[in-house]
């Protein structure tokens, strides 16, 4: 049986955490409103996917 690999060190676990994506990361710069916030949301869902983070959500 293959030895364990943590679970946050392998890049292709969603509890992978890159070190460009700490809790100081700016991810959104306008303020929100009725008017931004669909194309904000559908950003925000693509980014989150293509890193593997959509369930965290």
């Amino acid at each position: 049986m293959p030895p364990r690999l943590d679970p946050t060190s392998d890049p292709t676990s969603p509890y992978f955490v890159h070190p460009s994506d700490g809790p100081s990361t700016v991810k959104v710069t306008p303020l929100l409103t009725g008017s931004n916030y669909h194309s904000w949301s559908r950003s925000m869902r693509r980014a989150l996917g293509g890193k593997l983070k959509i369930e965290f959500i």
